[in-house]
């Protein structure tokens, strides 16, 4: 977005506050890893109860097993699970267990579905990597994406062709079941369902990356929103109460390859760290609360109507796509629904309009291929303070067009 980056010096609640004390009304939430808010309260107290008893041992600990337990009885596709420290270790150790379970070596991944830095992943990875207008990755081999096949997001006909194909060398399909790193783009009806009846019929894994959608757009994730029962899941961000998470598990006969049971190495050392299983403790109970969610979709939905409005206002053309307390925003008369469709969109004037939020204290995403979260810490003041920066940012945009 050009610019100078904001170095962020305290946050709380839906504020954040950068190092030369200006303050706005956060959207980013930590890239989605904060549902609750900054610093909430039951989750710092969790912390400072903790931080005394040590910050790591290396060893295993009560509260991961109660973190643990709280997963697998939300997400009952997962039987056995195993904690690591970001999404991109979770998505890296789920597709080895994957091709050691199928014997198998090939991945299939979508053209914008990022699932981590990975070197076998960096392949039209969306996200950064869409950002800067990069389709790989410098320092990434050709033998390492050899095994990599890449496929359009909701485009079941051509993923059927691969499978024809090339069948019995895919190990697993991996997928975020709502893209959320090319903006966001749910899954057009019957592509998930596709999917999941493609791999069944081949003998290849169905591994759901919700990294983002875990516990964000319903506390089952998107596995329990869609109906869908993947072998593997992988999680991270709201696992760890804003602390460094990733974590993957499925049914037990796959995850049994895991060392020391299995052939398939992977460990850690600060994996399940007592401080990250306590705020993920502390976040979850809060999540699991009656009318948590349809509390964060009312404002959501509000957000989402007044920022359309104020597009339609000047005439300015602007979509949201929106799946519960995920948004992407993008500048286009046309529908978004997979990688091509999001890189045709108009930057230049997401650019234009982040900067003008900025200004009036609303703080977005840095890219036009990032979500914007909502949070249970908006206020209906925060939401009525971004819709009426929107209707400026909307005029820039409009005034934009109108001087080029």
């Amino acid at each position: 977005m050009g610019g100078t980056p904001l170095f962020i010096r305290k946050a709380h609640g839906s504020r954040i506050e950068d190092e030369d004390g200006n303050s706005y009304v956060d959207f980013v939430c930590s890239w989605g890893a904060l549902i609750l808010g900054s610093a909430f309260p039951r989750v710092t107290k969790m912390l400072h109860r903790q931080i005394p008893k040590g910050t790591t041992y290396g060893a295993p600990t009560k509260l991961e097993i109660e973190l643990a337990e709280m997963i697998t009885g939300a997400i009952r596709s997962i039987e056995k699970i195993r904690f690591v420290n970001s999404g991109t270790e979770a998505s890296m150790s789920a597709l080895r267990v994957a091709r050691a379970f199928t014997k198998r070596k090939r991945i299939l991944k979508f053209e914008g579905c990022y699932h981590g830095h990975a070197d076998s992943l960096l392949v039209k990875g969306g996200s950064g990597m869409a950002t800067f207008g990069a389709p790989d990755s410098a320092g990434v081999t050709e033998g390492a994406i050899a095994d990599t096949i890449i496929a359009s997001y909701n485009d079941l006909g051509t993923v059927k062709r691969i499978f024809e194909e090339h069948g019995d060398e895919i190990a697993a399909v991996i997928i975020e079941p709502v893209a959320a790193n090319m903006g966001v783009v749910p899954p057009l009806n019957g592509f998930i369902h596709g999917l999941r009846t493609v791999t069944k019929q081949h003998g290849a894994l169905l591994v759901f990356d919700e990294v983002i959608t875990g516990f964000r757009v319903s506390y089952g994730g998107a596995q329990n929103t869609f109906g869908i029962k993947p072998d593997l899941t992988c999680l991270g961000k709201i696992i760890g109460g804003g602390l460094p998470v990733g974590a993957y598990g499925g049914r037990t006969e796959i995850m049994d390859q895991v060392a020391p049971l299995g052939p398939a190495y992977q460990a850690g050392t600060l994996s399940g760290n007592p401080l990250t299983m306590a705020a993920g403790i502390a976040t979850l109970r809060e999540l699991r609360k009656r009318n948590f969610y349809r509390r964060l979709e009312k404002k959501s939905n509000v957000l989402h109507r007044r920022l359309s409005e104020a597009a339609e206002a000047v005439n300015c053309k602007f979509k949201v796509n929106r799946v519960g307390s995920m948004l992407g925003l993008f500048f286009t008369d046309r529908n978004v629904v997979d990688y091509s469709s999001a890189k045709s969109t108009d930057t230049e004037s997401y650019r234009v309009f982040f900067h003008s939020m900025l200004s009036r204290g609303i703080y977005l995403p840095p890219s036009a291929f990032e979500t914007t979260f909502i949070s249970a810490a908006h206020s209906k003041s925060d939401i009525e303070k971004c819709a009426s920066a929107a209707k400026e940012g909307f005029r820039a945009v409009m005034t934009k067009g109108a001087s080029s």
